[in-house]
């Protein structure tokens, strides 16, 4: 039986998006399409296959439709996720973090079990030796893929001998398959200058396709090399080894990604298409209006959010409390009940607030498409 949401009596109501009990995550649903079809023609058009990163919307509907347009499958950052999206049919499943406890390892073995194409990294020998257990406990091998790190630090092997190391553990066991390496370079994504990032993304990318080869040199063929991101992803392809691009945030964009700039200071060729309305809820004091929308209702990390629609040019939004949100209009003034739709100031976190997508067409809301991974950090 399909979710009852709040918002569920607006579906197929021209104008009811301006009614929406808010905040609402409202989703533009032919910019959230043109996002899909030009990252799939892209990869296409540089030899990448496409497997997006879905720790940017958590949702099985979204996954559903990048797979559809052409994607070969979907990363996780998280089990749940990957828990979360298996229960809805999605298959082609990479999980992108390591694990490292038992009952990590237990719930390894089920999804192996249950997926056709399921596989996860590792970047040491304590989860190459657990993903062991679980290969065995599944009955049949796990594939498993090194992460290597070129630089984050976040997770990830180093490159050269100590990642060749791992993957000859993986490859000498019964219970397990090496598949390849992966490799995130998340600290190049949001350089603001194209040439800069350019080059310190190809001086990963050089590191990368070294230890790839050493391995192959060794004997331990390697097929997949998955990584990239929405920061790089044209120039992800150029490098000539990565053969599939784990971008995310291209199907949405938000301020941070709205600043990086591509060759010629041109913008990402990607919509915004991923917003939080917000209600006026009391405008008393002259120059400033008050939403129902603050910290609850957005990721913070990256500042307040960037005000799309509903407020007078120049107006400029910044966090009232937990609950409320604050609107600086000058000499104008916004009543209460105006509706405000706000670009996300960084999206996956924003996501993880919110319960459902919105769909809009135009003013119509078309769909509520759930978001079924939410609050499944582990």
């Amino acid at each position: 039986m399909a979710r009852e949401f709040l918002n569920s009596r607006l579906i197929g109501k021209a104008g009811g998006r301006l009614e929406l009990a808010t905040p609402a995550l409202v989703l533009d649903r032919a910019a959230f399409a043109r996002n899909v079809a030009a990252m799939q023609a892209h990869c296409a058009r540089v030899g990448l296959k496409l497997r997006p990163h879905a720790k940017t919307h958590k949702s099985v509907s979204i996954a559903r439709a990048q797979i559809e347009a052409g994607a070969i499958g979907v990363c996780c950052a998280k089990l749940g996720e990957a828990e979360a999206l298996t229960e809805g049919g999605i298959d082609g499943i990479l999980v992108t973090s390591p694990v490292v406890t038992a009952r990590a390892f237990e719930r390894v073995a089920r999804l192996n079990e249950q997926l056709l194409d399921f596989m996860i990294v590792a970047d040491s020998a304590v989860c190459v030796d657990g993903y062991a257990q679980a290969g065995a406990a599944s009955g049949k091998r796990l594939k498993v893929v090194v992460d290597v790190d070129v630089g984050l630090h976040r997770t990830g092997i180093l490159p050269g001998e100590p990642a060749l190391g791992l993957a000859q553990r993986i490859a000498a066991s019964p219970h397990l398959q090496f598949v390849g390496l992966q490799a995130y370079a998340g600290q190049l994504q949001h350089i603001a200058e194209f040439e800069e990032r350019r080059t310190q993304s190809l001086a990963a990318l050089k590191i990368l396709g070294e230890t790839r080869d050493l391995i192959v040199r060794n004997g331990i063929p390697c097929p997949i090399v998955s990584g990239g991101g929405t920061g790089t992803f044209n120039i992800d392809g150029e490098a000539r080894v990565f053969t599939e691009l784990q971008a995310g945030s291209y199907v949405f964009m938000d301020k941070q990604y709205g600043e990086v700039r591509i060759a010629n200071a041109a913008p990402l060729p990607f919509e915004t298409s991923l917003f939080v309305q917000t209600t006026v809820i009391s405008a008393n004091m002259p120059g400033l209006a008050t939403t129902d929308a603050g910290f609850k209702a957005f990721a913070t990390d990256a500042g307040a959010p960037v005000i799309h629609a509903g407020a007078p040019e120049g107006a400029q939004y910044f966090f009232f409390g937990d609950e409320q949100g604050g609107v600086m209009v000058g000499s104008a003034r916004v009543e209460p009940g105006v509706a405000i739709l706000c670009t996300a100031p960084h999206c996956d976190p924003t996501v993880n607030l919110h319960d459902a997508y919105h769909v809009v067409d135009g003013d119509t809301v078309v769909d509520i498409w759930p978001i079924e991974a939410r609050g499944r950090s582990a």
